[in-house]
């Protein structure tokens, strides 16, 4: 009876023993496919944590697009944006557009390349779906106002250079106006006047004895058509004062005897002071006789 009992307990243990490392050979499993399971479920955290850090780079990168360096923002229809677009900052306009073209450029790409690391490691998650179609959206958004900024530039360019051109003609028409101008007022500020004795005038042209009976009692008077080489023009706007080198002269043209004064300045030497010029120029030609 002992044997048949023993025998019992013997197959008793070692099914029991069979049985236990069954279920030991299972509980290992089971606590390997835990940390499988752990670590496969941290990498998925990391990954999506580095994925929602890569979006926020790229949207602040985004959203820090400007059209200059003081941080004036994307958007067209600014007067004073539109002022720098335009004149002589133009070039530095269409640089700032070139490098906000090039940065948008760089975000896409990182967009791409997102997408397709998340694709590669079968990522599908909603939220990040919704994010990065944002991304894309806004740099769509920010395209389309540097396409419209661009056109802004080529238009206040045209406009600036044909502001440019009448500017400049309005300038020639002006400094032509002050030409002449000038010549009108230059023509009715100046005399001509001369200066000599009563033989170098004569020989000169420029007077000529009149009235008198039988040679006597004639009067010197400026001649009707007298050589205008002879005389010298001054412009009474900008001098008053003829010398005559001479103690005694006197004037034989017409001018208004209030209009002028003769002033002695020294042994041999006279001047004629104009002191109405508006009045003494009424009479074009100047003759002084000298004695």
């Amino acid at each position: 009876m002992r044997k048949p009992v023993q025998i019992a307990l013997i197959v008793a243990v070692v099914a029991l023993a069979g049985v236990s490392a069954v279920l030991f050979a299972q509980y290992q499993k089971s606590q390997n496919q835990l940390a499988a399971t752990s670590a496969s479920e941290k990498e998925v955290q990391d990954r999506y944590g580095r994925t929602i850090e890569a979006i926020a780079e790229i949207q602040d990168s985004l959203n820090a697009l400007s059209l200059d360096e003081g941080g004036t923002p994307l958007t067209p229809g600014s007067v004073d944006a539109e002022r720098r677009l335009g004149g002589p900052n133009s070039q530095q306009s269409l640089d700032r557009i070139a490098m906000l073209r090039t940065s948008i450029e760089q975000n896409k790409e990182r967009i791409r390349v997102l997408e397709s690391n998340l694709e590669e490691r079968g990522v599908k998650v909603s939220a990040l779906e919704r994010l990065i179609a944002g991304l894309k959206r806004s740099v769509a958004d920010k395209e389309m106002l540097v396409a419209q900024l661009s056109g802004r530039v080529d238009s206040l360019e045209t406009e600036v250079g044909g502001l440019t051109v009448a500017v400049q003609q309005k300038d020639d028409s002006l400094r032509t106006r002050e030409v002449e101008l000038e010549q009108s007022r230059n023509e009715l500020a100046t005399v001509y006047y001369v200066i000599g004795s009563k033989k170098e005038l004569e020989e000169a042209g420029v007077i000529r004895s009149s009235g008198g009976v039988l040679g006597l009692g004639k009067t010197l008077v400026p001649s009707e058509t007298p050589n205008g080489a002879a005389f010298t023009p001054l412009d009474t706007d900008e001098a008053n004062v003829i010398r005559v080198p001479a103690d005694k002269a006197r004037l034989l043209s017409a001018q208004p005897a209030s209009s002028y004064e003769w002033r002695p300045v020294g042994e041999d030497l006279m001047e004629l002071h104009i002191v109405s010029p508006v009045d003494f120029r009424k009479v074009k030609q100047v003759v002084i006789l000298t004695s």
